[in-house]
């Protein structure tokens, strides 16, 4: 029979709140680490500017994690009485020694019968409380509890009835009572403390329990499975058009931040003199983009204003004066990919291509602070980290990033070199093939599965001419191309959607390493969109897959490229459909790259063993079918002189073998 009883010691207790502690603890802690101490990059972009930048972040990283928030002083609490329970657990002293009778008399449990008994006389006269005096290391009370302990166990084995009780119960005495203790103090449940005990209880299960439930349950329920606002996500479906264009795309991206900050805006000086420098550089367009920002009664909440003024600040690269409001420029900003993200769901959800390119601009614009459609010059100078003018002055004819690197070099100018670290870690990507695949068929047919493979690599505005290859033989070129037919025909059949990249692409691919990206408040991490589209509908023909690691360029490579594949349906009817590839970036600004495709859908060709119609053989006219034939005006098969030779002596064999016959029959 099972007694039970509380933990009056508390030992049971003190573990108990050192495992719910360490549940706690452990898992709050390694999410606030990871939030606030990621991994340094250094293998970025090494300009000066994308450095400086790397370098605030990873101060502001380290200063955060010294910030005392109500989670700080919750962690730094939680693991001092983590430490004080452990500490108070270590003084306390647990008996909990099974009973071995072989352990306290110092013996093996082979020893014999009659050296147990010449043992225990030996400890017998060391210990006997009647022949041993007490002195400082012994005290009376330890001398008899020891005889006490040899005295039992000597019992336990050489009694045959407590011995056999120490065999099957572990105890000379026979089955002793179970003690299971309760992981409670003993003054937990006492009369006078019982009152508070209930209270406590009250407030734990009844008020703060089913409200942290509920504040989950409502919470979790206005979050839509993109991570926003439900009502932000109504607005964007109620806003964004099929026609609308970026900048209209940023106004209703505006939308979305009366519910998604976390505090209210409240007028601000700062905010309107950054407006009204953004109504000077943008001028009617700034009106038609705060026009979207409306709500139903016709005002605009302070928060939206707020939000798409940073926005657009950080667009225009104006400087904040205010540093509250820079630090709300880059909550912001950090909260702008999971709201385009979401927007952009909606737009692939309608298969709209206008807005649907809008928003992917619109990544690239932020990550580089790029004013929406800017000049290809003003493109040029933000990526370069110049100014407008300085390239006209220094390189009026440029074009492109070599242009403008060639003529600083040309001109000895101390920025060439802060250029040139640019382009090497810039992303122009290119198409190197596209096209439509039907596994093991020649064609495509109607409703089969298709696969649109296509072939990208990352081309940096280069600084010299690549090295000439040499021409190859008839030979060279088939065995390469059968080898690349092999090649895809692997890729397609296997389950991967991006082809494994070489041993000698992998340090040098697109996520090798940050992105160029200055003003971004943050490690940026380039990504790419293969979109399938038609032009002439505005319409998506199959939905945005996203993409990373494109290799870089390597024209001493065999395959210096990347295979990836879209698997689709086709579609149900034959024709022929002109559509285009659009290979969009959320990184680099500007460095989209399209390539027109067509897609034949033929019908699936006959059967090899169906006779055709000029197979069939014509019927002769002296049989019923040809004669049949002849009245309908068809084709009949007559006669040739050596077919009537062959019928004429057919029929004279068989006048012979008659008459032979007659002769037979006469003589008989």
């Amino acid at each position: 029979m099972a007694t039970y009883e509380y933990d009056e010691a508390g030992v049971m207790a003190a573990y108990f709140v050192i495992t719910f502690l360490a549940l706690v603890l452990v898992p709050l802690t390694i999410s606030s680490l990871t939030k606030k101490s990621g991994k340094r990059v250094t293998d970025g972009c090494q300009c000066s500017a994308c450095v400086k930048q790397r370098e605030i972040v990873s101060k502001e990283e380290r200063g955060s994690m010294f910030k005392f928030t109500a989670r700080t002083y919750l962690l730094l609490g939680g693991w001092s009485l983590f430490a004080f329970v452990c500490y108070r657990v270590s003084l306390l002293k647990v008996e909990n020694k099974v009973y071995n009778p072989f352990e306290i008399l110092g013996i093996k449990s082979s020893t014999s019968d009659k050296d147990i008994k010449s043992h225990y006389k030996k400890l017998s006269k060391m210990y006997h409380p009647d022949k041993v005096k007490a002195t400082a290391n012994m005290t009376i009370e330890f001398i008899q509890e020891r005889f006490v302990e040899i005295t039992k166990a000597y019992k336990s084995l050489t009694d045959e009835r407590i011995k056999e009780n120490w065999i099957k119960y572990n105890h000379p005495d026979g089955p002793q009572s179970t003690t299971m203790g309760i992981a409670l103090p003993k003054w937990l449940i006492e009369g006078k403390n019982r009152i508070w005990v209930m209270a406590a209880y009250g407030l734990v299960f009844g008020g703060a329990l089913p409200a942290l439930v509920g504040r989950w349950w409502f919470g979790s329920r206005q979050k839509t499975k993109d991570g926003i606002h439900a009502q932000s996500a109504a607005a964007f479906f109620k806003t964004l058009k099929e026609e609308s264009s970026i900048d209209e795309v940023a106004g209703t991206l505006g939308k979305a931040y009366k519910w998604e900050l976390a505090t209210k805006a409240k007028a601000n000086a700062e905010i309107d003199r950054l407006e009204s420098q953004i109504v000077e550089s943008q001028g009617a367009k700034w009106k038609e983009v705060k026009k979207l920002l409306k709500d139903y009664d016709g005002q605009i909440p302070e928060s939206r204003r707020s939000a798409l003024v940073l926005l657009y600040a950080h667009l225009l690269r104006l400087e904040i004066k205010d540093a509250s409001l820079k630090t709300q420029q880059k909550q912001v900003l950090l909260q702008t990919p999971l709201l385009l993200n979401a927007l952009l769901n909606v737009s692939v959800a309608r298969t709209w291509l206008a807005p649907t390119l809008g928003i992917m601009r619109l990544y690239a614009y932020f990550a580089q602070a790029l004013p929406v459609n800017a000049s290809e010059s003003t493109r040029l100078a933000h990526i370069l980290g110049l100014k407008e003018e300085e390239i006209k002055s220094a390189a009026p004819k440029a074009k492109d990033m070599a242009d403008v690197l060639h003529s600083l070099e040309e001109n000895k100018d101390s920025r060439a070199a802060d250029v040139k670290k640019t382009m090497e870690r810039w992303g122009k990507v290119d198409i190197v093939s596209t096209r439509f695949k039907v596994i093991g068929e020649r064609i495509v047919t109607p409703s089969s599965i298709i696969y649109l493979l296509v072939k990208l690599r990352i081309s940096p505005p280069s600084t010299t001419t690549p090295p000439v290859q040499a021409e190859k033989s008839v030979d060279e070129t088939k065995k390469a191309v059968v080898a690349e037919e092999e090649a895809d025909e692997a890729f397609l059949a296997s389950k991967l959607d991006a082809e494994e990249l070489q041993p000698a692409q992998v340090g040098k691919s697109s996520n090798g390493g940050a992105a160029h990206a200055p003003y971004w408040p943050g490690t940026r991490k380039p990504n790419w969109w293969i979109v399938l589209a038609d032009d002439k509908s505005n319409r998506i023909v199959v939905p945005p897959v996203k993409i990373t690691d494109i290799p870089y360029s390597q024209p001493g490579l065999e395959r210096d490229y990347r295979s990836y594949k879209i698997q689709f349906q086709g579609p149900p009817n034959t024709g022929v459909f002109t559509w285009k590839v659009y290979i969009m970036s959320d990184t680099y600004a500007g460095e989209e790259a399209s390539r027109d495709i067509t897609l034949k859908i033929e019908d699936p060709p006959a059967a090899a063993d169906e006779p055709s119609e000029d197979e069939i053989s014509e019927p002769d006219e002296d049989t019923i079918a040809g004669q049949m034939a002849a009245m309908r005006g068809g084709k009949v098969k007559r006669k040739t002189e050596e077919d009537e030779d062959e019928s004429d002596s057919e029929s004279g064999t068989d006048d012979d073998q008659k008459n032979d016959s007659d002769s037979d029959s006469d003589s008989d």
